[in-house]
């Protein structure tokens, strides 16, 4: 496979829009789900403004995502995420989104970054990133972005729960909200000590539940032998 570039997109790329917005629209009816359909003068804008990353293979345009904002800034977008059937199943859908979080932390770093989507592999993706899952009713409320939904086909589930839900899930990254510290990765000397532990306290366990059960069977004992010399005590 030839060499991938990931970039930030800019005018020397805006040539490409009419054919990402091609992949675009092939891409949401395969899935049968998701992707508003853009024109090529929006996605060219967003080139122009440096709010777009492209991956290019070989002078061809193989993936492509940007950034939306809304609410005047307070809440952004990454949007129409989409890699060449050529080149999916490689990580480069997974390097793209990494690549326009980054620019979205960039310029908008107190803004929180959300999304909506169908597909499982974004969902993973974002959760990595740091995303979590949300209602609709945590996203913007701008009515620019619900209007983005139209040219799905599903537009009609979203308009008929007043958009609560659709087939999309929301996610979100908040900056505001500290990510908690990922597990650190133990060697094998770590691996082994933390073993040895667990089996020192499991053996420690064990022993005191078998004095517990002991001391409960003298007790029981005691009591059957009272009961038994009670017993031959003649009452008046």
């Amino acid at each position: 496979m030839s060499e991938i570039k990931i970039t930030i997109a800019g005018e020397a790329h805006v040539h490409f829009a009419e054919e990402i917005c091609s992949m675009m629209e092939q891409a949401a009816q395969q899935r049968g789900t998701g992707i508003a359909k853009r024109s090529h003068l929006y996605v060219s804008a967003k080139m122009m403004e440096g709010k777009a990353v492209i991956a290019i293979s070989d002078n061809t345009p193989v993936g492509f995502c940007y950034i939306e904002t809304w609410g005047h800034g307070k809440h952004v977008a990454n949007s129409g995420l989409v890699v060449h059937p050529d080149f999916r199943n490689t990580g480069l859908a997974r390097d793209i989104k990494a690549e326009i979080f980054k620019l979205s932390r960039k310029k908008f770093p107190e803004a929180r970054i959300f999304g909506i989507t169908t597909s499982l592999a974004v969902m993973k993706i974002n959760s990595d990133l740091g995303y979590k899952p949300v209602t609709f009713s945590e996203l913007t409320t701008d009515e620019d972005f619900w209007k983005g939904c139209q040219s799905c086909r599903n537009y009609d589930i979203l308009t008929r729960t007043n958009r609560s839900h659709c087939l999309c899930t929301g996610m979100m990254f908040d900056p505001s909200k500290p990510a908690k510290p990922a597990n650190k990765k133990l060697n094998k000397e770590e691996q082994w000590e933390r073993f040895k532990r667990f089996m020192k306290f499991q053996g420690i366990k064990e022993g005191a539940d078998r004095l517990r059960q002991k001391i409960k069977n003298k007790s029981g004992n005691l009591k059957i032998n009272k009961s038994s010399w009670l017993s031959k005590i003649s009452l008046f």
